[in-house]
C-alpha cells in the first residue's frame, strides 16, 4: 500500500509518497517541483545542483520545473513563467498495490500580487505525479475559468541523472527537424544524438524517445505537447551559472516535453499534457 507522508527538501515544505517496492518520489509545493524519483532498485533518476537553493528564494535548478504559462521569453511576462516559482497546495492523493498517486493544484488565488496583475486570468492547474512500478507518469491540466480565451505555453523540464554524459546518447529524433540556439534549422541525419558540447535544440515532437546512459535505458513518452526540447549548457555556459557546480554539466541531459509557443485555451475549455517515463534496462 502506498504511503504519502508531508516532509521536507532542504527548507522546502515537500510531499513524498512511497509504493510497495520501495520507490518514490518527493515533490515540493514550492513550484510543485519534482526533486527526486528514486526507483524500486534505489536508483535516483532526477539530477539536482548542489548549488541550488532549496528555500523558495529562487527557482529549482534541476528535477522538474514546471514551465508555465510561458517558455522562456515566447510571451511578454516573467521568463518560463510564475508556476516554478508559485507556493502550490496538495490536493487528492492514494493509489493501490499497483499504483500511487498525489496531485498539486494552483489557481490565481495561490498566486503572489505580482504575478496576479501580470497574469490576470481565472485558471486553475493540476499536477497529477503516479508512481507505478519503475514508471513515472505526469499529467499536467490546465483549466481556463474566465471568460475569455487565454494564451499560455508550458513544459516539464526534466533533468535527468546520467552519471557520465560522453556515455549518453538519445534516440527517436533521427530525420526529425531541429531548431538550435543560433536559431538555425537543421535535421538530425544520426540514429542516435551524443554530447560533446553545448546542446539546445528544440524538435517537433516525436510521440517516444529513448535515453541511454552508461547504466541504464529511459522509455519517455508524451501526449498532448507539441515539442522535445534537448538541453546541456556545456562546460563555458555551465561555469557561468552560479546555481551549478562547474563540472555538474557531465552528470545531467535535460529533455522536456513541451508546447513552447503561446497558443490559446477558450473559456470554460482544459488541455492536458502526460510525460511517461519508464525504467526499460
Amino acid at each position: 500500500m502506498a504511503v504519502v507522508t508531508m516532509t521536507e527538501y532542504g527548507a522546502l515544505p515537500a510531499v513524498q509518497i512511497t509504493a510497495a517496492d520501495g520507490a518514490h518520489i518527493t515533490v515540493s509545493l514550492f513550484g510543485a517541483h519534482l526533486l527526486s524519483w528514486q526507483t524500486g532498485d534505489g536508483t535516483e533518476r532526477l539530477f539536482v545542483s548542489s548549488q541550488t537553493p532549496l528555500d523558495g528564494s529562487k527557482a529549482i535548478r534541476g528535477g522538474v520545473p514546471v514551465i508555465f504559462p510561458q517558455f522562456n521569453m515566447r510571451g511578454p511576462g516573467l521568463r518560463h513563467g510564475f508556476a516554478r516559482v508559485s507556493h502550490w497546495r496538495v490536493g487528492a492523493s492514494g493509489g493501490d498495490a499497483g499504483q500511487s498517486f498525489v496531485e498539486l493544484q494552483l489557481n490565481q488565488h495561490d498566486l503572489s500580487a505580482e504575478h496576479a496583475q501580470a497574469w490576470p486570468h481565472a485558471f486553475a492547474l493540476t499536477l497529477r505525479y503516479t508512481l507505478q512500478g519503475d514508471t513515472l507518469e505526469v499529467s499536467f491540466t490546465v483549466q481556463n475559468n474566465a471568460e475569455l480565451a487565454f494564451p499560455f505555453g508550458v513544459a516539464l523540464h526534466t533533468y535527468y541523472e546520467v552519471g557520465q554524459l560522453s556515455a549518453t546518447s538519445i534516440s527517436g529524433l533521427q530525420g526529425q527537424r531541429y531548431t538550435d540556439h543560433h536559431l538555425q534549422t537543421a535535421t538530425q541525419n544520426h540514429p542516435a544524438l551524443h554530447f560533446t558540447a553545448k546542446h539546445d535544440r528544440l524538435y517537433d515532437a516525436t510521440p517516444t524517445l529513448t535515453l541511454n546512459t552508461a547504466s541504464s535505458t529511459l522509455r519517455l513518452e508524451q501526449q498532448g505537447f507539441a515539442n522535445w526540447v534537448v538541453w546541456n549548457p556545456g562546460q563555458e555556459d555551465a561555469a557561468a551559472l552560479t546555481d551549478l557546480a562547474d563540472e555538474e554539466y557531465r552528470r545531467f541531459v535535460c529533455i522536456e516535453p513541451a508546447r513552447i509557443d503561446q497558443q490559446l485555451l477558450a473559456a470554460g475549455s482544459s488541455w492536458t499534457g502526460k510525460h511517461r517515463i519508464s525504467c526499460a534496462g
